[in-house]
């Protein structure tokens, strides 16, 4: 007769799992820790007024009513929403010009200036003619994450066509491979790895693009949040918004955005890395 007690018994692959799980939880905490440590140093010592710098206990307590209320999951889908949104047009867009941009010469003869002039102009400059021409609406904040999102990616997937070795290229060719066949080969998977970066970058200049646009133009989301709670001199609140923020984005970028650039370099990039090394750039 089986033991009960037996059966629940992790197994040694379980416990193994749960050292690996616990140990990526502790390199994670372990960097925030002094910063915590200093910043409830600061607010214990009265530096500042407490209506000028919460302490870590209050905005734990305030994360807590703010999600009893449902006001900061409220906020949080609006901002993920918005950002999934841009972040669609913006790949959508982006990734054919990129390449066409990065195949054809004629094509980056006439858009590489425009390319690079657009790229050095803010996306929040171009707030005040959205706010006129499409008011304070989604669109608007769509508008900026997308012409966020696009340019470095196509930068980085004119500099992924442009690091693919021309030996490649030519043995290809010298064995009978057309133009579609080299595409197909050669040119798409060793440019993969920087579109994925380009994705990467993208992405985290569009996150905080939509947080800025919603400062400035949301009526919901968490920017608007932050700064509504500005307005009302809750100190707390803009605490919480600013931890949330880089949560979610340190867990979107070491969870899913990291991870599938780092096999995409190792599986077509065209320098392999080095066991214990950072992703290769």
């Amino acid at each position: 007769m089986l033991d009960p007690n037996a059966l629940a018994q992790p197994t040694p692959a379980q416990r193994i799992g749960r050292a690996v799980v616990a140990n990526g939880v502790v390199r994670t905490l372990a960097p925030f820790l002094p910063i915590v440590f200093v910043w409830w140093a600061v607010a214990a010592a009265g530096i500042f007024p407490p209506a000028f710098f919460a302490s870590p206990a209050e905005v734990v307590a305030r994360f807590g009513e703010l999600i009893y209320t449902g006001v900061l999951p409220g906020y949080l889908v609006d901002s993920i929403t918005r950002l999934a949104y841009g972040a669609f047009f913006g790949l959508f867009i982006g990734i054919p010009l990129g390449y066409l941009v990065g195949i054809s010469r004629y094509a980056r003869r006439l858009s590489w200036p425009l390319l690079l002039f657009f790229q050095a102009v803010g996306d929040i400059a171009w707030l005040p003619l959205l706010i006129i021409w499409f008011g304070f609406s989604l669109t608007s904040v769509t508008f900026v994450i997308v012409y966020t999102v696009v340019f470095p990616l196509m930068v980085n997937i004119v500099a992924g066509i442009d690091a693919v070795p021309r030996d490649m290229v030519r043995a290809a060719r010298s064995l009978g491979a057309g133009r579609t066949r080299v595409w197909l080969d050669v040119i798409l998977p060793g440019s993969l790895p920087a579109v994925v970066t380009g994705i990467r970058t993208g992405l985290g200049y569009g996150w905080r693009a939509l947080i800025a646009a919603e400062i400035i133009v949301g009526t919901s989301g968490i920017g608007f949040m932050m700064f509504d709670a500005r307005r009302a001199g809750q100190v707390t609140e803009v605490f919480v918004g600013m931890i949330v923020l880089g949560i979610l984005w340190y867990m979107t970028d070491s969870m899913v955005l990291a991870p599938v650039e780092r096999e995409t370099v190792e599986r077509w990039g065209m320098v392999r890395r080095p066991e214990g090394a950072g992703v290769a750039r």
